[in-house]
């Protein structure tokens, strides 16, 4: 019974690792967020693109009105999600 559990405890932690997403996002998906209208972002659209089609999500390190905030960007099929969290 132990061997067993030890052989699917590692299946189970890689399927809840983020994947690379069926298509890939363009610019235009990721401008509609609003992310680079209101956050301050050092990151370059091209750089969150590429980490977003490579692993399917990405947290940037952003400023918000003179605030430290981090953005979690999830790259779902119905488009992206984002998540602003304080520091």
């Amino acid at each position: 019974m132990r061997t067993l559990t030890a052989l699917f405890l590692p299946l189970l932690l890689c399927a809840a690792c983020s994947l690379a997403p069926e298509k890939a996002f363009t610019k235009d998906e990721l401008y509609k967020t609003g992310i680079y209208t209101y956050f301050t972002i050092n990151d370059s659209p091209e750089s969150v693109l590429s980490a977003i089609n490579k692993d399917g999500e990405v947290i940037l390190d952003a400023k918000y009105r003179n605030r430290s905030v981090w953005i979690k960007i999830l790259g779902k099929l119905e488009g992206l999600t984002v998540q602003v969290i304080e520091k």
